[in-house]
């Protein structure tokens, strides 16, 4: 009869193991502390302990190959060498080149996962019973599966190879230290009291002592489909013993379950990705400038209407147009440009609205969501249009348009938002005013503040009458200090990577790496690519929430060296001509309202005209959300500036 070979084919997983075999306890117990050391390092700081993750890979791929190299000769020589050359050659080279292989490990794990996906292959066609080869080509396939979903979700694959890795380290540990003891407990019961060996020892018992099962054996064997079949019994007509023959059917049972459950997995990896992406929004072609566009910035390219919901008795039109970037380089931006249908005769006043944080990718531009154009994204939105005036809302550059998003980054927010204005200008039909207020919030609490600040020079022609800030984030390195002096958590690790990123791909000083962990520039980075919006945001939560304790990612002071500077230099400082109006709320849970306060202090100290209201109960989003003691406020503090009449300005207090 063909029976089962029990022993597994050496493998990468299998090889230290058996090197291991048969080594006095003392030895056990050493390697079995050490890997249950490092299993938990790699499970519990998958970042602090990120170089020790590599080097872990890059040995891991050598065992593979020694493994391959020695497999059964019944495989194929080129299989063995091929495979095995390969698997060697990349873990020397992950060795080697450690300090570019951190930033390259998610690229490094897909490529091994397709190469061990290829290799289970292989060995599914050429050998084994029905359930070796079975799970041999699913436990292939699965591997190829998630070599390419590596590259899509790069951040992720970097903390499940942690885990992965971690936890199997853990276990073959653990099984190291198990078999010490029952090492040491065997020889105990084979030695008498005067110190000489009582007999030979029985086989059965030298046996056990020598082959204890372990879990990564196991893993290995199931894994790999390392077992194959074997010659024939010499009792092949007495048949098996019927205790191997009901081993044999678990063993193939147990082959089929693993193999259904890494299909159920695959197939889960591919859904959640599509799942993903479909609901990411999608940047249409409108966005991509043409090859040639004209120098001068505030030029329309083109426009288009909005898909998205509009406001009743208002046209809604998105508009691509030239501007200049934080550094002063022509750029392409986007913007909304919201009509009312029905408004008195003549140039039409202007409202500049500056949007919160949305994140920094181009999916992020609010001009791809359906209700950008609505109250709810636009505080007062229905009676700035009913008193017929022009709401021009800026994506920013960077956002829907290619480009550099210039998140916090003053001069980069502003050109965009005046530039969207002067281009409204040359929109058939629709005849603007010079007179223009200011408004944001958040981000673009801090946009309108150096919007008003550089108009007079940027676009003279326009006449800012007010700049109204709802929860501002208008001072970044204050804002810094305090977000980074509390606990680390997942929404602290993303909003840091949306400033990190921005700043360190405009300014040539600001370099990533000093203030994030080594090896976690592509972690970092896949953060800035997801839109809180999106179900993807998911992804740079769960992992945002693998690597936050003891805050891993970051470990720069945010506010020293060139990124500190930059955000001073980012620090909109005045003074400002005209009125400002400023409001929050005292459970504001992003901007202490203590830094609104203070803020307020130093306005009114250097002669600025400042009202501020604080609304208690109020989070960050409370005050420009229908339904806002605020808002009738905002349209009657901006309706007298358009009218240039007398009203309540100044809450400073007089000497």
């Amino acid at each position: 009869m063909i029976r089962e070979d029990r022993r597994p084919l050496p493998s990468g997983w299998s090889v230290v193991p058996r090197l291991v075999r048969g080594a006095p306890p003392a030895v056990l117990v050493v390697v079995g502390a050490l890997s249950l050391l490092v299993g938990l390092l790699i499970v519990t700081r998958p970042l602090t302990s990120l170089v020790l993750l590599t080097v872990y890979v890059g040995l891991s791929a050598i065992f593979s190959g020694v493994a391959r190299l020695v497999a059964a000769p019944e495989t194929a020589l080129w299989s063995r060498v091929g495979f095995g050359v390969v698997w060697i050659a990349l873990g020397l080279a992950i060795l080697l080149g450690l300090g570019r292989t951190l930033e390259l490990l998610p690229e490094i794990i897909a490529v091994l996962l397709v190469l061990g996906g290829l290799a289970s292959i292989y060995d599914a066609v050429r050998r084994g019973s029905v359930s070796q080869r079975v799970l041999a080509g699913v436990w292939g396939g699965a591997q190829i599966a998630f070599g390419i979903l590596s590259y899509a979700w790069p951040d992720v694959t970097v903390l499940v190879v942690a885990l992965i890795f971690g936890v199997r380290t853990v276990i073959f540990g653990a099984s190291m230290l198990v078999r010490a003891v029952r090492a040491f407990v065997e020889g105990r019961r084979s030695v008498p009291a005067t110190g000489e060996p009582a007999g030979p020892v029985p086989e059965k018992t030298r046996t056990s002592a020598r082959d204890v099962p372990d879990a990564v054996d196991a893993a290995a064997a199931s894994a790999e489909a390392a077992p194959q079949a074997s010659a024939s019994d010499s009792a092949a007509s007495a048949g098996p013993p019927r205790p191997a023959r009901a081993r044999a059917a678990w063993l193939a049972a147990g082959r089929y379950a693993l193999s259904a459950l890494l299909v159920a997995l695959a197939a889960g990896g591919w859904w959640a990705n599509a799942w993903f992406e479909d609901g990411a929004q999608v940047v249409d072609a409108f966005y991509d400038p043409p090859t040639v566009v004209p120098y001068e910035h505030g030029r329309l390219i083109r426009t288009d209407d909005f898909s998205g919901q509009k406001p009743s008795g208002a046209d809604v039109r998105r508009i691509l147009y030239t501007t200049r970037d934080a550094n002063g380089q022509p750029a392409v931006a986007s913007a909304l440009v919201i009509v009312p249908q029905q408004a008195p005769p003549g140039p039409r006043p202007v409202v500049v609205w500056n949007h919160g944080t949305t994140g920094v990718a181009r999916g992020c531009a609010p001009s791809l969501r359906d209700a950008s154009a609505t109250k709810w994204a636009i505080p007062g939105l229905d009676e700035a249009l009913a008193r017929g005036w022009v709401v021009v809302a800026s994506d920013y550059a960077g956002q829907g348009a290619p480009g550099v998003f210039p998140y916090l980054i003053g001069r980069g927010e502003a050109r965009s938002s005046l530039d969207a204005v002067v281009a409204a200008g040359e929109l058939d039909g629709v005849t603007l005013s010079s007179r223009t207020a200011v408004w944001g919030h958040s981000q673009g609490g801090h946009a309108a503040l150096w919007t008003s600040q550089i108009a007079g020079d940027y676009a003279p022609d326009l006449d800012i009458r007010g700049t109204a800030l709802l929860a501002p984030a208008a001072e970044p390195v204050e804002l810094a200090e305090e977000l980074t002096s509390g606990d680390a958590n997942a929404l602290l690790s993303i909003l840091i990577s949306w400033v990190l990123v921005p700043y360190a791909d405009t300014y040539d000083d600001v370099d990533l790496t000093d203030y994030i962990a080594p090896g976690s520039e592509a972690i970092v980075r896949e953060m800035t690519q997801r839109c809180p919006s999106e179900p993807g945001v998911i992804v740079s939560v769960a992992t945002a929430l693998g690597v936050s304790e003891d805050r891993p990612l970051f470990v720069g002071d945010l506010t020293t060296g060139a990124l500190g500077r930059r955000l001073a230099d980012n620090t909109p400082t005045g003074p400002w001509e005209q009125p400002i109006l400023i409001a929050w709320g005292d459970e504001d849970e992003v901007i202490p309202p203590h830094l609104q306060r203070e803020f307020v202090g130093r306005l009114c100290a250097q002669g600025d005209q400042v009202r501020s209201l604080e609304y208690r109960g109020y989070d960050h989003l409370r005050t420009l959300l229908p339904g806002s003691h605020f808002v009738p406020v905002l349209i009657a503090w901006t309706d007298a500036r358009f009218r240039h009449a007398d009203t309540h300005v100044d809450d400073c207090p007089t000497e």
